[in-house]
This record gives structure tokens, sequence and C-alpha cells, in this order.
């Protein structure tokens, strides 16, 4: 009796609660500092970007690369942008189409990997896109990026490229390296729904309400062939974790580019929650083969084409600014 009232008074409501705590997996450079110690870090950093690009770091300062013209069968590098969210848009046919708002914010070339120090088949160009907080990269990602004269990167990623794309660490990329009218492949990975059953996971139908099933009605059934093979063969579609995997979505029509945001309308969902950071390149459908049969070409250099329209729009886009009707 004495050991139960002692467990009863240990597991009292107050008790249980007072063993909850957060656990933060996450912590701020200016957590523990006081305002007058947070505004310095600020401009200390903001000191240390700007040496970085106007110092002897930077490589754009050397001389520059040598750009070969655009032949078919070219390979040019890809985007790194965030994702914004959806919106409708219409043709002048009246069609109406989604599309998802893509927004290249502080893409820059970092690397470049000649074919011996990549695979022997193929060079890479590596890309870095949307600015974070130097605290979040380990010292040889800083070395990497200190080596580019560019601020630390969020996300980092590889693009194959042929030996005529090869473009020089440092050089900054615009959402004018697409044009509308051409198809691009969009990589992200996926939202993370968890462990799911077959019917979300694979659409499986289920089995019958009624009839006398009991506890089966989103059940699988039955998963093996019988007892000649007498087992279950690989890849059978089954319960398990769905979503938070790269998914790419091939054949994406730009509908429209806005040059003043650096933002891409590109047609349809993309994988990828909002502001997820996804990665963008020229498709390799052959049938979906970009219109243009010269595109920017290694990529948009401002300072060669000048400035471009703050919008740039397919021919068959509807454009609202633009009056509808005309009298004769």
């Amino acid at each position: 009796a004495c050991s139960w009232s002692f467990l009863v008074q240990i597991w009292t409501p107050a008790h249980v609660v007072s063993c909850i705590r957060t656990v933060k997996t996450t912590t701020w450079f200016d957590e523990h500092l006081t305002e007058d110690n947070q505004e310095y870090m600020r401009k200390s950093m903001a000191q240390e970007y700007r040496r970085q690009t106007v110092d002897k770091l930077n490589p754009l300062k050397d001389e520059p690369w040598q750009r070969h013209d655009w032949t078919q069968g070219s390979r040019r590098v890809g985007l790194v942008a965030v994702k914004l969210g959806m919106a409708p848009v219409w043709t002048k046919a009246g069609e109406r189409h989604v599309v998802t708002m893509l927004q290249v914010q502080d893409c820059h070339v970092i690397r470049h990997l000649s074919k011996e120090e990549y695979n022997g088949h193929t060079a890479v160009l590596v890309v870095g896109g949307k600015n974070v907080s130097p605290f979040h990269r380990s010292e040889e990602q800083m070395e990497m990026f200190r080596n580019a004269g560019v601020p630390p990167k969020h996300k980092v990623t590889t693009f194959k490229v042929s030996d005529n794309a090869v473009i020089k660490p440092g050089t900054p990329l615009y959402a004018a390296h697409f044009r509308p009218g051409q198809y691009v492949d969009v990589t992200a990975k996926s939202i993370g729904k968890g462990f799911q059953g077959v019917m979300k996971r694979y659409g499986f139908k289920g089995q019958p309400a009624t009839h006398g099933q009991t506890k089966t009605h989103r059940r699988p059934g039955a998963s093996g062939p019988g007892g000649d093979p007498a087992k279950v063969f690989k890849g059978k579609k089954m319960p398990g974790m769905m979503g938070n995997i790269f998914v790419t979505a091939y054949g994406l029509k730009i509908w429209r580019v806005n040059t003043k945001y650096n933002v891409l309308y590109v047609n349809g969902s993309v994988p990828g929650h909002r502001n997820c950071v996804l990665k963008i390149r020229d498709t390799v459908l052959p049938t979906r083969s970009s219109t243009l049969l010269s595109p920017p070409f290694p990529t948009y250099f401002t300072e060669e084409e000048g400035d471009l329209d703050e919008d740039l729009y397919d021919d068959n886009l509807f454009i609202h600014t633009d009056p509808s009707l005309t009298l004769t």
C-alpha cells in the first residue's frame, strides 16, 4: 500500500507536465547577444562580404575566360531558385493555365570542375543560391565561398555542362538565363507525408466496405504470388514512407520572366513546399526541346545584352496591361 501511494504521488499531472521540455536544434549567432553586439556583428559581416567582392579574392578581377558560340547539343548551366507559390495565367485564346513562381535569389557560379576532376566524362559547374549566415557553414565550405568571392549559400548543387558552356566562378546568374517559350526540368525534394498506406501512397482501390469485410477496408490484400515462387517479389507496392525524396518535373514551359525581381513563371506544379530551394535546368526531353535556337549562351550577361524589358512574355500569353478592345 505504501509503494502504491508513492507511485501515485510521483505520477501526478503536475509532475508529468514538468517533464516536458522543448528541444532547440538551431542556435542563431545573435541569440545570446545584446542589441549593440548584434548590430556590430551585422555591420562586420556586411563589411566582410564587401571586402570579398572588391578584394583580390574575387575571380572576376582576373582575365575573363574564353567564350564560345552556341551549337546544337550544347549543355548550359542551370539555376538555383526559391519556390514562391502558384498563380493563374490566361492565353490569348482564353485558356487558363496554372503557373508556379520561382525566384532566383543570389545565384552565383562557385566552382568549375573539369572532366578529370569530376568523373572523366563531363565537366561540372558548382552553383549556389540564396545567401545564408556564415555560422551555418563549415570552415571547408567557407573556404570554397571565399575563393569564389561570394557570400555563403543556402543550397549548393552541381550542373553538368558541355566544354563550350563553362562559366567563370563568381559570375552571377539571373532569371533571364531562361526565356519565355523554353522548356525546363525542375528538381526539388517533395513534401514528406510520413508513413502512409497503399491507398494514399499508390492509389489502391481498397476492399469492399460491406459483404463480410472485417478490418480490411484499406488493406493492400494479397501480397505474394502463391506457392510456386513462395516469396514476395522486390519492389512490391506496400505501405511505407511517402515523400521527402528528390523528384524531377520534366518539360515545363516558361510563360513569363520578370527581370526586375528575377521571377520565372513555370507551367504547372513543381515538387517541394513553399519557400523551398530547387534547381532548374534545360529540359532533357527530346520532344520538348527549346524552341529558341540560340538561347543566352553560356548565360545572360547584363553588360553585353543591356537592360531587358521588366517582363518578358510568351507569344501566346494574354497580357492584362494591354488593351483588350480596339475601336476603329
